[in-house]
């Protein structure tokens, strides 16, 4: 009998706990766990494997991917379950403060992580804590010859060391299925522009590599060929864009987990298709995946499904 195509998402699940004009507010979050509910949104059998805590905030997480029917597989969290308390600027750019847990989440790959894995089409791995040598040979000895997609995430409130965390992401990266970069990933971690990353990973052997560029749309590296793609213009104003890149990267991962596109037109349609979940994505505020399609009901599975 045969099975849908199955996705695995490792990395981080944590609240948002958000402070604005409009007050304090919580939401379940994290990237890996935005890019899980996304690709499941998108119809894909997913499972997360996070940190999670043995607390309320754990509960409100098991709970919203429960809703959204995202398998979890838990590593413990000795610390609690991780959060960020998010403040936005004049101009709605936001900051993160991370709790302990977070700075310094772990992953552990018990039997049922490491099935999960092996019968897995695609591994994502998003926000791990790649400057941590012990957290990356775990990784890479669960993922023997996995196909996998990477976003590293780096962020400013977590990042211990940003030469190993390079060292960690690199050893992950090559031969990856895709690496999806942005411009933060390249000045936070190489000094350097999106162009020089780009060209950088196809050098380690990423297979493609897609960086994002925001409002400016977003270009993919494969097969010796450069696509592009504008950010859609969608109906509606932009509310917050803080999920667009989790976004992007589970609506390409989707399209990815069954096979690799076999033509320039099938993967340009891939990213076309990307662009559009990005700016439906946009319309609402969270991370939670949209589609132009679903804008009409955009605030349903907020705070699940």
């Amino acid at each position: 009998m045969l099975t849908s195509p199955r996705a695995v998402v490792i990395g981080d699940a944590l609240i948002d706990e958000i402070h604005d004009a409009g007050g304090i507010r919580e939401l379940v979050g994290g990237a890996a766990l935005n890019v899980a509910v996304g690709m499941r949104r998108l119809g894909v059998p997913t499972t997360l494997i996070a940190m999670v805590g043995d607390d309320e905030a754990g509960e409100h997480i098991r709970a919203y991917l429960a809703d959204h029917d995202v398998q979890l597989i838990e590593s413990a969290a000795p610390r609690g379950s991780s959060r960020a308390v998010v403040q936005r600027d004049a101009d709605g750019e936001p900051t993160y403060v991370f709790n302990a847990a977070a700075r310094r989440r772990s992953i552990r790959y018990d039997e049922p992580a490491r099935q999960a894995i092996a019968a897995a089409d695609l591994v994502v791995i998003s926000c791990f804590p790649f400057d941590n040598p012990v957290e990356v040979d775990a990784l890479v000895a669960a993922l023997a010859d996995a196909r996998v997609a990477i976003d590293p995430n780096p962020r400013t409130g977590m990042l211990r060391s940003r030469d190993e965390f390079v060292r960690g992401f690199e050893r992950v990266a090559a031969g990856a299925a895709i690496v999806k970069v942005g411009a933060d990933d390249a000045r936070l971690l190489y000094d350097g522009g999106l162009d020089r990353l780009r060209t950088r990973l196809r050098e380690l052997g990423a297979e493609a590599v897609l960086a994002t560029a925001g409002r400016h749309g977003a270009v993919l590296d494969v097969d010796s060929r450069t696509l592009t793609a504008p950010i859609a213009d969608l109906p509606g104003a932009i509310i917050d864009t803080v999920g667009a890149g989790d976004a992007t990267l589970a609506s390409v991962a989707e399209g990815l987990v069954a096979a690799r596109p076999a033509s320039t037109e099938q993967w340009q349609a891939l990213l076309d298709r990307a662009m559009e979940v990005a700016a439906a994505t946009c319309r609402s505020e969270g991370g939670l995946l949209r589609t132009a399609e679903s804008l009409t009901d955009a605030e349903r599975g907020v705070y699940g499904s």
